[in-house]
């Protein structure tokens, strides 16, 4: 008898990339649940795709908690949501420190230990956080953001470590520029010269899709990926490499 695929749960859902996730775990046929503050917008992909959309804050607590009491457990997790900030170091504040790093890392450790002990118990499980490549490259204007990116990868490994025994595997995956609809408004504004800046830091000379980086994704959190944890894999047209 063939299992159907476990039930997933994809924070930062509504749009982006966090959106061909969904549609991507829905295709492979998973039971999905996703959550965002964007209420409308998680409205339509729900509509759109059959999965179960959460509107809340992913720094509340108390949300979390509900959200894992009502809808849980999950055997997979997405960890997607993020912010960035593009700004010089120097012109940065504390309290943008405190903000950048509770969306991209500390919702990471909060969801992750929200579903880890219903994975162990399953004795099957798998998180893939989503990083950026920009977190092992660093760039000017990104120390916040890419600081907290690096931290996602370094928590992955230790997770990984800590949860192979119980075949919980635990992965990053780190996008380059991507065609987001935040990128999009970006081009929209900076035109031709911007999207050649960002296409060139890549191998490809181009801008990813919000598609290539989901189909990476469903595979991590499929059960073919059974011999693949702790890594840190690029989907970034060769921006790791080193472009030029």
């Amino acid at each position: 008898m063939v299992r159907p695929p476990p039930s997933a749960l994809v924070t930062g859902g509504a749009a982006g990339i966090g959106a061909a996730i969904v549609r991507a775990l829905v295709a492979a046929g998973h039971a999905v649940t996703f959550c965002d503050r964007d209420r409308a917008a998680g409205d339509r992909l729900s509509a759109e795709t059959g999965a179960t959309f959460v509107g809340m804050d992913v720094l509340d607590g108390a949300a979390r908690a509900r959200l894992f009491a009502e809808f849980g457990p999950f055997l997979v997790l997405v960890n997607n949501v993020g912010a960035d900030q593009h700004a010089f170091f120097t012109d940065t504040s504390e309290d943008e420190w405190r903000r950048l790093i509770a969306i991209n890392l500390e919702t990471t450790f909060a969801f992750t230990h929200g579903v880890l002990g219903a994975m162990q118990a399953a004795g099957y499980g798998r998180i893939v956080n989503v990083s950026s490549e920009a977190g092992r490259q660093g760039s000017k204007g990104g120390a916040i953001y890419e600081a907290a990116m690096a931290g996602v990868i370094g928590f992955t490994r230790s997770i990984a470590r800590e949860n192979a025994r119980y075949s919980v595997t635990c992965n990053a995956v780190l996008p380059g520029p991507v065609r987001t609809p935040m990128v999009e408004a970006a081009l929209a504004v900076h035109g031709d010269r911007l999207e050649s800046n960002m296409a060139s830091l890549t191998l490809l000379n181009r801008l990813g899709r919000p598609e290539e980086i989901a189909d990476v994704v469903a595979f991590l959190a499929s059960a073919k990926a059974s011999f693949i944890t702790g890594e840190a894999i690029g989907v970034s047209g060769g921006m790791g490499c080193g472009a030029g």
